[in-house]
């Protein structure tokens, strides 16, 4: 998480007649730059599952962040309209599961944990063969491995902390070998995806009643509790906050200059993802840093990010510059 926020200048104002906090977005807005936290039943794929959350609120494109398993349930977000080019970060966020294991024959709870200790921090995966990657061998890494709870004999409640692209599956297999017994992934839940976890998913049944409500009697109230604005994915990243004259430059497409630059967030390095907001909390862009933190508040010019993709429409806010 951004801890610190550094202010570049004092010089801030932002102009109460362009632009507007993602809380007072109208519905139709949302519904081009949203993003609703799915817990995704058992049995239909991530795509059904997309699909059918399209079909309900009656949009054009909807894409979800990170592929599950039809048979694992749990946190899986779904972008709407212009919101589903932010599913990029998503896919490489980080994620968090809750695994049940079973060992192919007893094994102590103290033999186990000395096994897991093996697996924490980087290891060596090759993608199981029913797999939508190609199978070559990869690193990745394994930020927490817990064991919650066991019944002495082979069944084995696990969290797990870990880098995007991980394969639960064949950890559980990997565990297994080492432990001498074989063992296999029994039942698998994702309770969080990124800044998005388990604790504000919402159903389906859930998603189709507030949608009812707000198109046959015009409650508004759930449907907003549901449909989120496309901030809250870039709560975990470094952000950038501009002034509105340098909006609708980034929207056709310039880099950021220092002098556009009002407050920077700690954890800003070069060549890192970062986000671009203006003083209203408005997602305008991701980007590329091409300065650190530090080298942004001393500086007084040149660029410091390059923004792609840009999700903030032209001329939302004023242009203050011209073509040459």
């Amino acid at each position: 998480m951004v801890s610190t926020i550094h202010d570049k200048t004092v010089n801030f104002f932002t102009d109460p007649k362009f632009g507007k906090s993602p809380s007072s977005r109208s519905i139709p807005e949302l519904l081009d730059l949203g993003i609703i936290n799915l817990d995704k039943p058992a049995n239909p794929t991530s795509h059904e599952v997309s699909a059918w959350v399209k079909q309900i609120v009656g949009v054009n494109k909807a894409g979800h962040g990170g592929t599950l398993d039809p048979a694992v349930t749990g946190c899986l977000p779904i972008a709407l309209g212009s919101a589903t080019r932010a599913l990029s970060l998503l896919l490489l966020a980080g994620k968090e599961y809750i695994c049940i294991m079973k060992t192919h024959k007893p094994v102590s709870r103290e033999k186990l944990l000395s096994v897991l200790e093996h697996f924490r921090g980087k290891i060596y995966q090759t993608p199981p063969v029913r797999s939508s990657v190609k199978r070559r061998l990869r690193v990745r890494k394994i930020y927490e491995l817990e064991l919650i709870e066991c019944d002495e004999s082979s069944l084995f409640l696990l969290k797990i902390k870990c880098e995007a692209g991980t394969y639960i599956r064949k950890l559980c297999f990997d565990i297994g070998l080492l432990l001498g017994t074989g063992a296999h992934m029994q039942e698998l839940r994702r309770t969080r995806t990124g800044p998005f976890s388990e604790d504000t998913c919402v159903t389906l049944q859930d998603l189709s009643d507030a949608w009812y409500y707000y198109k046959h009697e015009g409650n508004e109230t759930f449907i907003r509790e549901i449909i989120r604005p496309i901030e809250e994915i870039c709560s975990d990243i470094p952000k950038i906050y501009i002034r509105d004259s340098a909006v609708d430059a980034i929207c056709h497409g310039a880099a950021l200059t220092i002098p556009g630059v009002l407050r920077v967030s700690n954890g800003i390095d070069k060549n890192s993802t970062i986000a671009i907001f203006t003083l209203k909390e408005e997602l305008v862009a991701f980007a590329q840093s091409t300065m650190t933190t530090k080298e942004i508040l001393d500086s007084t010019n040149g660029i410091c990010a390059k923004p792609y993709p840009v999700f903030m429409c032209k001329k939302t806010y004023p242009s203050s510059w011209k073509k040459k």
